[in-house]
């Protein structure tokens, strides 16, 4: 699936890509509604109120911004994190896949549209940062990896030649911008939230395992 030998960057998102998904579906749709409530003391119907007006954010800055929500919600939103920090954990095989990248020795940079508190909190329960050469956060630049701006902004700060690149994400819409880009080499991810069904990416091939790009694997059919 993948000619390693055309690889020179490999560009990892975390939420979904590297990391499950469950403790951010699980932590905005549910826990934080939850204690919205109990800590605004108001009726539990406020909950969905919540949700709507997270959900409307949604591919903005705004929409991962910690900082934003704790304002906007006037709660503490790393402390609400912390009370579920424990459902953070690498996806199946991840840990593996980094070990293999760290001995195959492409550049491999974390773009992630996580702001710099989620990845305070992130990176030391999840030992991330041993295995990535940078970290580029959508914050850092000022703008989501939704949008095009965000992969001239990468490419300044962490110059990579799109046509030899590889790129991994969950999100449909970022990959989408990613190929306008120019990255050529784009995978998605069929299971984000462990918790979840596997979907299908229109237009992508989507991984249900890292093993499957690996030299000397085959994909499961």
């Amino acid at each position: 699936m993948i000619d390693w030998r055309a690889i020179d960057t490999v560009l990892l998102d975390m939420d979904g890509t590297l990391l499950d998904l469950h403790f951010d579906s699980h932590f905005w749709l549910e826990h934080l509604p939850r204690r919205y409530v109990e800590l605004h003391h108001l009726d539990d119907a406020t909950q969905d109120e919540v949700r709507s007006r997270i959900i409307r954010e949604q591919g903005t800055l705004n929409w991962y911004s910690l900082a934003y929500w704790s304002r906007e919600l006037g709660v503490d939103i790393v402390a609400l994190k912390r009370e579920v920090q424990h459902l953070i954990g690498l996806r199946s095989d991840a840990l593996d896949f980094l070990k293999w990248l760290k001995r195959a020795h492409p550049r491999v940079v974390l773009a992630t549209n996580a702001d710099r508190e989620s990845l305070a909190l992130k990176l030391p329960l999840t030992g991330l940062e041993d295995y990535l050469d940078a970290i580029v956060s959508s914050a850092d630049v000022g703008v989501a990896k939704e949008a095009p701006e965000f992969w001239f902004a990468l490419q300044e700060l962490e110059p990579f030649d799109p046509e030899r690149t590889l790129f991994i994400d969950d999100n449909q819409a970022v990959l989408e911008s990613a190929r306008e880009f120019g990255i050529r080499h784009l995978l998605g991810i069929k299971q984000p939230d462990s918790t979840r069904p596997e979907r299908e990416l229109e237009e992508f091939i989507a991984l249900d395992r890292f093993a499957a790009i690996l030299p000397g694997e085959r994909p499961r059919t």
